[in-house]
């Protein structure tokens, strides 16, 4: 079994999108996933599955979301592993605790070149980062992830790519949550 996290956007958001997380967890077990676990409200679920193919596994949860609860969601999936890497390969390390709130992870649930990242004129204020490593922008928002404009909307605008992004405390929780026995 491979262990998987999926990401899901948009979900309890300002209300928007309302999934209860005991029926999220219900219908990844009726997809046949085990040991399933969810963060917080958000939409972050860790579980283990036999299905290898990510797209078809996003794809499933995909409809299932939909047959559930009505909502069309964008799912984003990374092996345990590929977050364990999304982890140690951060360019922009909180320096403290107390930053850790300024650092952000925005998953891009489909391949962007680094040309054509380069290629984008960054909204960003004074003392913002972003830096693309794979398909993660790994984002320094000292003013607040609220004030910036490096957020999913502007990504998916200038990339043309569906985005969801975490604080980096929930990408620590999920690392966490997968590393829980």
């Amino acid at each position: 079994m491979t262990q998987w996290i999926a990401l899901l956007r948009g979900v309890n958001v300002s209300g928007k999108n309302p999934i209860r997380m005991a029926a999220l967890r219900s219908s990844f077990e009726r997809l046949g996933c085990n040991n399933v676990r969810t963060y917080l409200q958000s939409g972050n679920v860790v579980f283990d599955t036999r299905i290898s193919d990510p797209e078809k596994l996003s794809a499933k949860i995909t409809a299932i979301i939909a047959q559930d609860f009505g909502h069309e969601v964008a799912v984003g999936v990374v092996t345990a592993p590929a977050l364990a890497r999304v982890v140690a390969s951060n360019p922009l390390q909180p320096i403290s605790e107390d930053d850790i709130t300024l650092y952000h992870a925005t998953f891009l649930l489909q391949p962007v070149s680094p040309k054509i990242f380069a290629t984008i004129k960054l909204p960003a204020a004074s003392g913002e980062q972003a830096q693309l490593r794979g398909n993660i922008i790994y984002l320094y928002c000292p003013h607040g992830y609220g004030k910036t404009r490096l957020n999913n909307q502007y990504f998916e605008k200038a990339l043309g790519v569906t985005a969801t992004t975490r604080n980096w405390r929930t990408v620590l929780a999920l690392q966490q949550l997968c590393n829980a026995p």
